[in-house]
């Protein structure tokens, strides 16, 4: 199933909305099952509120199960209020397990007991063992449909499996070989498998050398281990390595999306703030501590503006220089915060090590600094004739600079020394940090230059 064009795609849907408006089911379910899931979801979302208990009717609970895994869980909670209870329940029993856990773990216990009540007891409890593990942990985002073999099967009893389970599995790329009592012993691939041949048993074939990650293991290592090992799947054990689950690279992917969010809402101390759905008081709730917080910082800034007051009245035309200070020191320092936040993400910080990275950062605004300030002594003496006003602003610069990238690198590495999310050294805090410093530097050079003035 390939997706359409954007053109064919728009031609397409409206012979389906055609079809929906004329009542014509079969033409209807001809034309939409050839779609590519990600256009069923795009069509459905499309479609008028009026004309989705026809789109319920036409398709059965297991057909509307691939949309409802596709949509976003806002609109899952709206559309769960539209379908029949009975409809619902079978559609949760044709769900992937961890999908019906996302969900779930987003709505109100009360009601995700129902669902679960309504479900098939043995999808309910697998669901119900997702939800017993921490949150964000491997065992969270694991799925239970995987297939797992035996080391004495014969390739021949495994490709008949696969015709017959496969369908029902999140993937049949990589099978697992497991003993008598469930512990992983070994891998297969499926291209392996395939130029196998039939009679030849799975333990002639399989490598023991498998890469797998235990249920409490938090979601962000299990993603960075699947990158770093190239994989479309890992497998989940218990603190005995028998095997419970698999996580997939779909499942890393939102991973990925979801801590790169977090990270986002951190940096610019907007955490839990960055949902468009989430209304403007929630959003200002959220977001207010910090804004507090940095007020107060402000009133620091404002304080160490106050303590060189005899200096602004002795030479004004300095305080026109207290934003690009201000400004440059907090863009440089939360430049340096970014990339040692994507470092220690990524674990390349580790690779360069600490003093390293700290004097790349350092040496970057250096040079900086030298540029900004050759620029300064050239251009202020010509828009104010002051050749020691272009000193004091170009050396003020210079020092600022250079220090602020090294507090936008250290301040996230002692944090995440702490055992802490080095994020939460926010964009705001960093800025208002070397805002201070960059007016003590700035007016403690200009009041000694005064005289000269």
């Amino acid at each position: 199933m390939n997706r359409l064009n954007e053109d064919a795609r728009d031609k397409y849907f409206d012979s389906i909305f055609k079809a929906l408006k004329n009542n014509e089911k079969d033409k209807f379910l001809e034309y939409f099952l050839e779609l590519h899931p990600t256009d069923q979801v795009d069509l459905f979302l499309a479609l008028y509120k009026d004309k989705r208990p026809m789109f319920y009717e036409y398709l059965s609970a297991s057909e509307f199960a691939e949309i409802f895994q596709g949509l976003d869980v806002e609109s899952q909670k709206e559309v769960i209020l539209e379908l029949d209870k009975d409809y619902a329940a079978n559609m949760f029993n044709h769900m992937q397990s961890d999908d019906i856990a996302d969900f779930l773990g987003e709505i109100n216990e009360p009601h995700a007991k129902d669902i679960l009540n309504a479900m098939d007891k043995e999808e309910a409890d697998e669901v119900m063992e997702l939800l017993s593990y921490p949150e964000e942990s491997a065992g969270a985002i694991m799925t239970k449909e995987f297939i797992a073999i035996k080391a004495t099967d014969t390739a021949s009893t495994v490709m008949n499996r696969l015709r017959e389970e496969g369908p029902g599995a999140e993937t049949i790329y990589y099978l697992y070989v497991v003993d008598e009592k469930d512990k992983l012993v070994g891998v297969v691939s499926l291209r392996d498998l395939i130029v196998t041949p039939l009679g030849e048993t799975v333990e002639r074939i399989m490598s023991t050398r498998v890469v797998s990650v235990e249920a409490t293991t938090d979601q962000e290592e299990v993603a960075e281990l699947i990158k770093d090992y190239d994989l479309l799947a890992a497998p989940v054990v218990t603190s005995t390595n028998e095997l419970i689950g698999i996580v997939t690279v779909d499942d890393v992917i939102d991973v990925l999306e979801q801590e790169a969010t977090e990270d986002f809402g951190e940096i610019s101390a907007a955490k839990g703030a960055t949902d468009v759905n989430i209304t403007s008081f929630a959003a200002a709730r959220k977001r207010s501590p910090w804004i507090i917080l940095l007020m107060f910082f402000g009133l620091i800034t404002a304080g160490v503006i106050g303590q060189f007051e005899e200096t602004l009245e002795e030479i004004v035309l300095l305080a026109v220089f207290i934003p690009l200070i201000m400004d440059s020191a907090g863009n440089t320092g939360t430049q340096s915060l970014a990339v040692m936040v994507r470092s220690l993400a990524t674990g390349s910080f580790e690779k360069k090590g600490l003093v390293n990275t700290i004097k790349r950062e350092f040496g970057t605004g250096i040079m900086l600094g030298i540029i900004c300030a050759v620029v300064l002594m050239v251009v202020v003496p010509f828009l104010y004739d002051s050749y020691i006003l272009a000193f004091i602003v170009g050396i003020s610069l210079f020092l600022t600079l250079s220090i602020a990238t090294i507090i936008g690198a250290v301040v996230p590495v002692a944090i995440n020394k702490l055992k802490l999310d080095p994020a939460i050294a926010s964009g705001p805090f960093i800025t208002t940090v070397n805002d201070i410093l960059g007016l003590l530097i700035y007016f403690s050079i200009a009041t000694a230059l005064l005289q000269y003035l």
